[in-house]
């Protein structure tokens, strides 16, 4: 059973670590943009903010396995497959962007609107404004952000087996519902449980300490 469950593992912390980082890549700048370009916002633009939250909104509203099975055509571009974990990564990221700029966003509106105007009165830029003072501040809740992040990754990687993304969601799928093998759909969930339940502790003592700080 382990020459099963520990490659598919590694599948699932392959995907979910990748997707992880093109998602913050795609989706921290989104959260930025829609916080200092909204109505009273360090950078004013209307009509880009209202794009961006409809965008935004848009791609929230698609259920993962439906945008994954539209976006096999780009996997196809990207990495020569729709099948497969690397292949996967594809739509995992761009689901998970959306939520990334809107868990950036939430972070960033926490800081005190005294101290970036504090910063606006010394005389500070906007990018000065954005990595000195919203990014510093909301470092906490960033982390908490991101633990999030990944711990709906893990939820869409499981989903992803169910067309072939591989991992453990695939293994449940394979052995323990087409082959009737209970016991390595259990362990699959054990484990997708256990990995949850993990980040998440790490996150929330991460998050403490650089709140202490």
């Amino acid at each position: 059973m382990a020459k099963l469950i520990i490659p598919s593992l590694l599948e699932t912390l392959y995907m979910v670590f990748f997707s992880t980082i093109f998602s913050l890549i795609l989706g921290f700048p989104l959260g930025i943009l829609l916080v200092i370009t909204e109505k009273n916002g360090i950078w004013e633009k209307p009509i880009l903010n209202k794009t961006l939250n409809g965008i935004i909104n848009v791609l929230r509203s698609f259920p993962f396995l439906i945008l994954m099975i539209l976006l096999f055509p780009l996997s196809r571009i990207i990495v020569g497959s729709t099948i497969g974990t690397t292949a996967t990564i594809v739509p995992l990221s761009i689901a998970a962007a959306p939520f990334v700029a809107r868990v950036i966003e939430s972070s960033l509106k926490e800081v005190d609107n005294g101290v970036i105007e504090f910063g606006l009165s010394m005389g500070a830029t906007v990018p000065e404004i954005i990595f000195k003072i919203l990014i510093p501040e909301a470092i906490p809740s960033l982390v908490l952000g991101i633990t999030l992040t990944i711990i709906n990754l893990i939820g869409y990687s499981a989903m992803a087996g169910a067309i072939g993304g591989g991992g453990l969601g695939d293994l449940a799928i394979r052995f323990g519902l087409y082959r009737f093998q209970t016991d390595i759909m259990i362990i699959s969930v054990i484990i997708i449980i256990l990995l949850v339940q993990g980040i998440q502790y790490l996150g929330n003592k991460l998050a403490s300490t650089v709140n202490k700080k």
